[in-house]
């Protein structure tokens, strides 16, 4: 066994997997831009989580997964409701005022977030240094907010964004034990499945709203729906299954650069100095955590807050 996991770490990364995966979930951030003008957030979430599911349930349909035991119901529950419904609603209500790259720079905060609820709901622990990295990453986060319209006053997009990170964390833990007994592709898939079921009421006053709106806007949801769910996480998949959880969390670093660039080719976004400055203060506090934060070795999330 341990020849086996030495012989997995070792091999070659699958660069093409890493790439389709990263540009997948960096799509996310300047397409739902892209979409507000036609849709509300919660519209917005209910359209693209139910595209999501209709994939899912033609993936369920050849697959055959695992399906979830009746007392793990209410953790996939609220995985769903919380990781995906609630996440996405506070999501695309903060891209209304806060650009696509100050949004994936804001996010990074999640897994600091996720330590901070395991300290006071699990009893864990940081040390000196890992509270050292969180008060830089929260510099920085001050640093983007600050700049963003409105700054964190309440109902400020930034405000709406932390918010989502705080979901983000918030399911990072609740989905652990269900990734330990149905695997990443497959738990990810049904909370992507319950929470487009939770967001099913929206559904109808999406459709109207994009009633006369023409083709594009459909579009570009087809894509949301499709790509940063279906697509991103089953590329991410083969590069977990080929190189590993620990060496493969490392590369959800290059996501925030990567939708930097997407947002600028996409939709001409381009970040203010002060966001790159504190999107980099944030990124340092975060590894900082992640390396030195706790007494044993802290796992990364399997993949980033769906975007």
């Amino acid at each position: 066994m341990e020849q086996e996991r030495t012989a997995r770490t070792h091999r070659p990364v699958p660069v093409p997997a890493v790439c389709l995966a990263l540009l997948s979930w960096s799509l996310a951030y300047p397409l739902v831009r892209m979409v507000l003008p036609y849709l509300a957030p919660v519209p917005l979430a209910a359209l693209r989580y139910g595209i999501a599911a209709a994939f899912i349930l033609i993936w369920f349909a050849c697959t055959r997964p695992t399906l979830p035991r009746r007392a793990d119901l209410p953790r996939f529950a609220l995985c769903g409701v919380i990781g995906i419904a609630v996440y996405n609603i506070l999501f695309n209500t903060g891209e209304q005022t806060v650009s696509a790259g100050a949004t994936s720079l804001l996010l990074n905060i999640s897994p600091f977030l996720s330590a901070l609820i395991a300290v006071v709901v699990l009893a864990e622990k940081l040390s000196l240094l890992g509270w050292v990295g969180l008060a830089i990453s929260f510099s920085g986060v001050v640093i983007i907010g600050g700049g963003q319209p409105g700054g964190f006053s309440f109902g400020a997009g930034a405000t709406y964004v932390l918010a989502a990170a705080f979901c983000s964390a918030t399911f990072y833990l609740l989905q652990k034990p269900l990734i330990a007994r149905y695997g990443a592709l497959t738990t990810t898939a049904w909370n992507l499945l319950l929470g487009g079921v939770a967001l099913l009421p929206w559904l109808p006053q999406a459709v109207l709203q994009l009633h006369g709106h023409g083709v594009w806007p459909w579009f570009l949801m087809v894509v949301l729906g499709l790509v940063p769910a279906v697509v991103a996480y089953a590329a991410w998949a083969k590069v977990v299954g080929e190189i590993g959880v620990a060496h493969s969390s490392g590369l959800l670093y290059l996501l925030s650069p990567t939708t930097l660039v997407v947002s600028f080719l996409i939709a001409g976004e381009v970040p203010s100095l002060r966001t790159l400055l504190g999107g980099a203060v944030v990124l340092a506090g975060v590894v900082l955590m992640q390396l030195y934060g706790r007494p044993r070795p802290v796992a990364m999330p399997l993949s980033p807050a769906e975007p």
